[in-house]
């Protein structure tokens, strides 16, 4: 028999973290699953949560989550879990505690990511960025690992579309903010993972 070794935990991460094992969205009042991440969109979503999470530290501007489920102040009834949002301080104070007992956080995040898997459907994406900007957010990246497209949306009808060689900025919602995005679309191996 096989005995497993019990690893002392990690300490919590340095950035804001809602762990939910089970990932849902609630469209019209139903929990809707949404379609499993693949293995690229997960690392380039939690590449940028670190990159955001320093930047929204280190200048005191604000937090960062990964796949936490934020109810959109809309006349419907959404709950989205975006890949990444960026919420400032204005917004969620620093310091201001989280509930224990809610399954949703309610705040309306600056900039929120969708990091693209293949089983995305193009309709599906269109009608969340949406919703984000008739909820208020402020700007919205779609970023498309198997293109090495970042699409940059400042309004619904306001797209800028990056390539791999770029680098990416944080607009007016992290002003300063640049991140070369060869830092996250890496060089397909050749017989390896793509990225």
């Amino acid at each position: 028999m096989s005995t497993a070794t019990v690893q002392e935990p990690l300490p919590p991460p340095t950035n804001l973290s809602i762990a939910d094992d089970d990932l849902y969205e609630i469209i019209d009042g139903q929990r809707v699953g949404p379609p499993p991440k693949g293995i690229r969109a997960a690392w380039i979503a939690s590449q940028l949560l670190q990159h955001l999470g320093y930047f929204g530290r280190a200048h005191n501007f604000g937090h960062s989550v990964r796949a936490a489920l934020l109810r959109l102040p809309l006349l419907i009834d959404r709950s989205r879990r975006p890949d990444v949002a960026f919420v400032a301080y204005d917004r969620w104070a620093k310091g201001r505690p989280l509930s224990e007992s809610a399954n949703a956080w309610d705040v309306l995040p600056n900039l929120v990511v969708e990091v693209i898997s293949p089983t995305d459907l193009a309709e599906d994406v269109q009608e969340k960025v949406a919703e984000y900007f008739r909820a208020g957010v402020t700007l919205v990246w779609v970023v498309y690992p198997r293109a090495h497209q970042w699409h940059v949306y400042e309004s619904p009808s306001s797209i800028r579309v990056l390539a791999r060689t770029d680098e990416l900025d944080g607009g007016k919602v992290l002003p300063g903010f640049r991140l070369p995005l060869t830092e996250l679309f890496l060089e397909s191996a050749p017989n390896g993972p793509a990225a």
